[in-house]
């Protein structure tokens, strides 16, 4: 039998799948690492911990693999976006990763964003001006650790240094560049302009290939670690967003697919860039012929675990005497609750927050808060607060490609019949839940399998998705929702002034020293 294997180095874990020709799963791993918080804003990883994950994966999910009969034909890589990691002219590691969820970079990005050229950096790029980006995250390290900067001599992301360890190649994915703030998406080039910003060349930063790149002859020791043999080809791949629409089959015109999983996402694909005059959404690439317009949000299910580790400790006591899963038992808590949550909204912002307002120092809050509320109504408007803020993703996107004909939705919130059914009434449509597993593995796979040849078109991936389940909205939900969703707006507004002085203020009374190795 023949195999591929979509691997996925994300966030908080790297994840392989192994599949037959035909798109069923034969096996699954998933190896965590930890994201350190050192100081306020730091969101970090160490290198050498994800190389471990990637290898333990790749050695656990080729084990039913039976060398003498069954040949792998391909493993293909999805990745986490706008990560950076400062590296040395011998290729050693100056930072550990910093990853798309550190805002220490706000300041820069405030400037840049405030300049002449914030607009038209952005319209080059597709990339909105954010602390995320690497475009900010290396100018904040030339202004203020220029220890780190004058020492480096080189700067990529997550997937480029496992690669780079795994193989001795230096290449990015164009999806992965046109994600950093620095990459022209109509010129498919490095942008000279955002090169000045950052005083980066390219000599730098890795050279630019399409997701279709093969490669093989990973090195010796890591053969050994692995058992994986030296002739297996593997591809590039692309980012994990925009591999994610692939795996649920969210790559035609009109149709939108949604994410929450520790953070979320809406996105759509175009088969040319498209870019929003007001700021708001990013334009990714997932092939050189196919773009990701959408917005990612901060803020999805690490606010839904944030609730439960801070304002929920009893129902986790009482969920572990059960054995049931503590996030079933919190929805069945909501669930009591009427939409809308009797006037009580909350402002997901724990994290800052992208789109559509991006704004580092966005901070989250109860409004409406009264003495006939409870903890039910507050893990109910939680979760309503996460889904109001994708739904003002959705409006700007409508505005720049239009309504899309059809939504699909995935992510660990997709388990949760509360949730799909909250996403599908305030969106006022009907939500399609594909039963796909691991869309982004599943995405890289189908994008390793159009490499080699096993298939045509990306458009084949309809075959592997699975049945589908369709959640129709309640009308009487969503005439709630749509008085709630404006106040929620115009509160969002209104606050926004304020959000720079309390974040100043936790700043000020919280920092912490930054913990660069400087060896």
């Amino acid at each position: 039998m023949d195999y591929v294997i979509g691997m996925d180095i994300g966030t908080t874990s790297t994840k392989a799948v192994l599949y037959d020709l035909a798109g069923n799963v034969i096996d699954y791993t998933n190896h965590s690492y930890e994201l350190y918080r050192d100081a306020t804003g730091m969101a970090e990883q160490e290198p050498e911990e994800i190389l471990e994950a990637v290898t333990a994966s790749l050695k656990k999910v080729i084990a039913p693999i039976n060398w003498q009969n069954d040949k792998l034909r391909t493993v293909s890589f999805s990745s986490a976006n706008q990560s950076l990691i400062a590296l040395d002219k011998n290729f050693q590691p100056l930072t550990r990763i910093i990853t798309w969820g550190d805002t220490r970079a706000a300041a820069a990005a405030a400037k840049i964003k405030n300049s002449e050229q914030g607009q038209d950096l952005y319209e080059r790029t597709g990339t909105p001006i954010h602390p995320m980006s690497s475009l900010c995250k290396i100018t904040w390290l030339k202004e203020d650790v220029p220890e780190v900067y004058n020492k480096a001599a080189y700067y990529c992301g997550i997937k480029e240094y496992v690669l780079y360890r795994l193989f001795g190649i230096w290449q990015m994915d164009v999806s992965v560049a046109s994600c950093t703030g620095m990459y022209n998406i109509f010129e498919l080039q490095w942008d000279d302009k955002a090169l000045a910003q950052t005083g980066v060349s390219k000599d730098q930063l890795p050279k630019v290939v399409d997701a279709y790149e093969q490669f093989s002859g990973m090195k010796e020791e890591y053969t050994k670690v692995t058992g994986c043999p030296q002739d297996v080809t593997f591809v590039q791949g692309a980012f994990d967003g925009a591999l994610s629409n692939l795996g649920v089959n969210a790559i035609d015109d009109g149709v939108a697919a949604v994410t929450i999983g520790t953070s979320g996402a809406i996105r759509m694909v175009s088969d040319h860039p498209v870019i929003d005059p007001k700021g708001r959404i990013f334009c990714y690439a997932l092939t050189k012929e196919l773009w990701v317009i959408g917005g990612p949000v901060n803020n999805g299910g690490t606010v839904f675990s944030w609730a439960k580790d801070n304002l929920f400790d009893a129902e986790k006591s009482t969920a572990d005497l059960l054995a049931k899963d503590s996030y079933d038992l919190l929805t069945e808590i909501a669930a009591q609750v009427p939409a809308g949550s009797d006037g009580l909204l909350f402002h997901p912002f724990l994290g800052g927050e992208r789109a559509p307002i991006w704004d580092a120092n966005a901070r989250g809050s109860f409004l409406g808060l009264t003495q006939m509320h409870t903890r039910a109504h507050m893990i109910r408007a939680v979760l309503e607060g996460i889904v109001y803020n994708l739904y003002t993703v959705l409006l700007a996107l409508e505005e720049v490609l239009g309504q899309p004909q059809s939504i699909l939705a995935t992510g660990g919130f997709a388990r949760s019949e509360l949730w799909r059914q909250m996403l599908s009434d305030v969106f006022e449509r009907p939500v399609t839940i594909p039963q796909a597993f691991e869309s982004s593995c599943l995405g890289a796979a189908v994008v390793g399998m159009k490499s080699i040849g096993v298939i045509d078109d990306l458009a084949e991936v309809k075959n592997f998705v699975g049945k589908t389940e369709t959640y129709a909205s309640n009308p009487d939900h969503f005439e709630v929702y749509r008085e709630l969703v404006p106040i929620y707006i115009r509160l969002t507004r209104q606050l926004k002034t304020e959000y720079q002085t309390i974040a100043e203020f936790q700043r000020k009374f919280a920092q912490k020293d930054l913990n660069f190795d400087e060896s």
